[in-house]
This record gives C-alpha cells, structure tokens and sequence, in this order.
C-alpha cells in the first residue's frame, strides 16, 4: 500500500474500521441481511451511478499518464455495463419497480453524490483519487472479510460481494492507491479533506440502510 495512503486510513481509522465491520456488512457475508434493508440499500447506492461516472470521467480527463487513462477507462466499461446490470436483476428479484425512482435520496446519498461532483469539479487528480480510493478502498476492504468461508446462496448478496472482491477489482484498487501515493503528497491538504469527508459519508450510508 502506498505510504500516503496508508497515513490516511490511520489518520482516519474510526470511521474506516466502523464501515467495513457494520452490521450491515456482517449480515450480508453471512447471507441475513433482511431483503427490507437490501432493498433500502441498493435502491440508494444506485443513485450513486450517475455521479459515480462523472467522477471517474473526470478523472480520465485530469489524469497526467495514458496508462493511466487506459486503466480508468476499463474501470469505467464495467460500472456501466456489469454492475448496472447487478442492480437491475436485483431490483427485480426483490420486486422493485419503477416506483423506485420516487423515493427519495437518503441525507448521507445526497452527501455522497455531491461529494463525488464536488470533486469532479476541482479537476485535481489528487481530490478524485481520494474519493475513489475511499468508494473502492473501503468495499474491498469489508468484501475481504468473508476470508474462506462460502458466499450466501442468494445472488443478492453473493454477488455483491464478489463485485467487491475479484481479480480485476483488487487490481485497480492497488492501482488507485499507486496514483493516489504518487499525487496525494503534493496536494495533500485537498486529498486528506476529501478523503476524511468520504469516510464520514461512506459510515452515515451504512447506518442509513437500518433507516425507514
């Protein structure tokens, strides 16, 4: 893990280590999230998609390597294509319709998504690196908890999981850390305040899935 990185998740480990040892996560690998709280769930979190590429666009935009473009650009192909597709089948297991689009966005969702502009906005590749390190970091990290033990039998929440903890996904998370390590430190007040109000956000977003 990159040096810079590693500070920040110290720096702001409370809130990190709360996140990925939530009772929310604890049910889903164990397969007993209650299908009311997944739902509360998923229906926010694919808010953040639309938000979610205009932060990962912006980031090809101000990246300052090809490489780096090139490996955004693959990360961005499958947030549209397989975990929107994961969402839809979801929604639809779980018997959410259309009405979804009425509810309306959870405080720590509306937070998130304007956490996500906001960066996007700044066009600093230190900024969006911090948010991204944070939205992807922190799932990796709780997804890894499951360790050797099987995945649940409903597809709800096995693949959940596994979108979180993959070959291809904890590569570009290592990747994220690289080019948030390489950049961070000459930005480093703008990465640590991005990254702390992620934290924060990411933690409110867990607690709001037990919310009515």
């Amino acid at each position: 893990m990159s040096g810079f990185v590693a500070r920040l998740k110290a720096e702001f480990a409370e809130p990190w280590r709360a996140s990925i040892e939530h009772r929310f996560v604890d049910e889903l690998l164990a397969g007993t999230v209650s299908d009311e709280v997944m739902a509360r769930y998923l229906v926010q979190d694919h808010r953040f998609i639309d938000a979610f590429v205009t932060l990962v666009g912006a980031a090809v935009a101000s990246a300052d390597q090809f490489e780096s473009r090139l490996r955004l650009g693959r990360f961005l192909g499958m947030v549209c294509s397989d975990e929107n597709d994961y969402f839809l089948r979801s929604f639809a297991a779980l018997g959410i319709g259309e009405e979804r689009h009425d509810i309306p966005d959870a405080a720590p969702t509306a937070g998130f998504k304007a956490l996500m502009k906001e960066a996007a906005a700044t066009r600093s590749y230190a900024a969006i690196m911090a948010v991204l390190n944070v939205a992807e970091g922190l799932y990796l990290d709780w997804a890894q908890r499951l360790g050797d033990r099987p995945l649940p039998e409903n597809f709800i929440h096995a693949e959940w999981i596994t979108l979180h903890d993959n070959d291809f996904f904890v590569d570009f998370v290592g990747f994220l850390k690289t080019e948030l390590g390489r950049v961070g430190p000459q930005d480093e007040a703008v990465a640590r305040d991005f990254f702390q109000r992620a934290v924060e956000l990411e933690l409110a977003f867990f607690n709001s899935a037990y919310e009515g």
